[in-house]
């Protein structure tokens, strides 16, 4: 069995670490009510965020509802399986049930359209505690963030992952060296769930783990995009800055673009414009690779890349949030403003029933000004959400104000609706009669029957009656066969 699944911790006080995180978690599961904000957890893969989220569900006795990077996330499977569950469960009065959104920050592209969304939706019409699992907090909408608290988790410390380590081998009765747990851990980079796996790769077909048999086992590291921008930024050698370009999980071109979006920090405008010069030319020996097929030349290019703005930086530090590159900011927002149009496009068609080009040449602007006269009337009446209630007044924070009161409204309703559900049914059970079992009287041999009182006999004095007439025949229409009644 893979011992990361068979260690996992079943329950919050078994798992190893965070104990802040850990005490966040099981305070808000204890005191949740309706109403009370999702909580975001996040932090570097492998350091138990879902962990502890299927802990809570069971300490607390919830189901659990999961939607993954495995399931497909548009906005239909989203309100289909995580909107239904979040609203209706608490009709039948028998529980919770926890809704854990795993990597939510991994949300994007046409295979999750309209996912962040949907996730909002679900958030602000929720009946249900909602958990959402991240590895970067700003990779996730900030239309979800700004509804949920988070709570961080930390990467593991060396000390941490060798003494579970050590646990692990005992109980499953193989010796290993302290020095080649230590390894594990150092090469770890504070997951749990890697030091586990690579601990089982070393421990397959022996009884004693050496470092000899950890080294040939490990695992290839990879270094993340934002390690290298603070080793570049930071002065690091060339050697070492050439290492993690290779080991960054992107092709050199979008290894590029984040650290051109990195740049911005160099105070000194010469310095600045010497990184951007190396950066022109690593770009043209991008290019020349493209154009080419001649992928040798992307060592230059990441030479180039890193070396040049690292002499620029100076070793001083980067003091600002690494961001992902602002190009990519504008092409999601224009994907996202012509996304808005679409769907209030689609929502005026179907309400005023006006065929879309009609719509958009003669009935837009009337529509609009009428909205702008009464956003909050036709908020409801249209339900608009907040984006798009902005885009026909322009005033983001009265949008905000009245989406806010709306959501309120539905919230309201939807908690008297689900009220007058349960009283109802509650009130049909009391008011089912309890039918009495039927009790027959049981006689022994020794019991007479009771007799029956005498039939009195009563005679009416009638005229003599007339003959009845004779009653007509009545035909037999019943089917004998198959053909009858065609």
């Amino acid at each position: 069995m893979d011992w990361a699944a068979q260690y996992r911790p079943q329950h919050l006080q078994d798992i190893v670490g965070n104990g802040s995180a850990i005490r966040q978690i099981a305070e808000w599961g204890r005191s949740w009510h309706t109403g009370v904000r999702p909580l975001i957890l996040y932090g570097k893969p492998g350091i138990g965020k879902t962990t502890a989220a299927h802990a809570l569900a069971r300490d607390m006795g919830w189901d659990v509802i999961e939607l993954n990077a495995s399931d497909q996330r548009t906005k239909g499977v989203i309100e289909k399986i995580a909107g239904a569950g979040s609203t209706t469960a608490s009709l039948t009065g028998t529980g919770r049930r926890l809704i854990i959104f795993d990597e939510a920050d991994n949300i994007h592209g046409n295979a999750d359209r309209g996912g962040a969304r949907a996730i909002a939706e679900v958030i602000r019409s929720s009946l249900q505690p909602i958990i959402l699992i991240a590895n970067d907090l700003y990779g996730l909408d900030q239309s979800i963030r700004r509804l949920c608290d988070t709570v961080q988790f930390r990467a593991l410390t060396t000390k941490t992952i060798a003494a579970h380590l050590h646990y692990i081998c005992s109980r499953e009765g193989v010796d290993c060296d302290a020095a080649a747990l230590q390894q594990i851990a150092d090469n770890s980079g504070g997951d749990m769930r890697s030091a586990v796996n690579s601990l089982s790769a070393a421990a397959i077909g022996t009884d004693h783990v050496s470092t000899a048999e950890v080294q040939t086992s490990q695992k290839d590291e990879r270094t993340s995009i934002f390690e290298l921008i603070k080793a570049i930024h930071a002065g690091a050698d060339d050697d070492i800055l050439l290492r993690y370009a290779r080991e960054v999980n992107d092709t050199p071109d979008t290894i590029e673009q984040w650290i051109e979006e990195s740049i911005g920090s160099v105070k000194d405008t010469e310095d600045k414009a010497y990184a951007y010069e190396t950066l022109a030319r690593a770009d043209r020996f991008i290019g020349r690779t493209y154009r080419r097929q001649y992928y040798t030349l992307w060592k230059y290019a990441s030479a180039l890349m890193v070396m040049g703005p690292a002499e620029a930086a100076g070793g001083r530090g980067i003091h600002a949030r690494i961001m992902p590159p602002e190009r990519w900011r504008k092409m999601g927002t224009g994907r996202k403003q012509k996304s808005l149009r679409s769907n209030i496009m689609g929502k005026l068609g179907e309400t005023y029933h006006i065929p879309g080009n009609a719509l958009r040449e003669d009935f837009f602007t009337p529509i609009t000004k009428l909205i702008e006269a009464d956003p909050e009337v036709y908020a409801r009446a249209l339900y608009l959400d907040r984006d798009e209630l902005e885009f026909f007044i322009g005033d983001k924070t009265q949008a905000a104000s009245i989406a806010k009161t709306l959501a309120k409204e539905r919230r309201e309703e939807e908690r008297g609706y689900t009220k007058k559900k349960v009283k109802k049914g509650q009130k049909a059970e009391k008011e089912t009669p309890k039918k009495a079992p039927d009790v027959q009287p049981t006689l022994t041999a020794e019991d007479d029957p009771p007799e029956a009182p005498p039939a009195q006999e009563t005679v009416n004095e009638v005229a003599d009656p007339k003959p009845a007439a004779a009653p007509e025949p009545v035909p037999d229409t019943s089917q004998k066969t198959l053909f009858d009644g065609f």
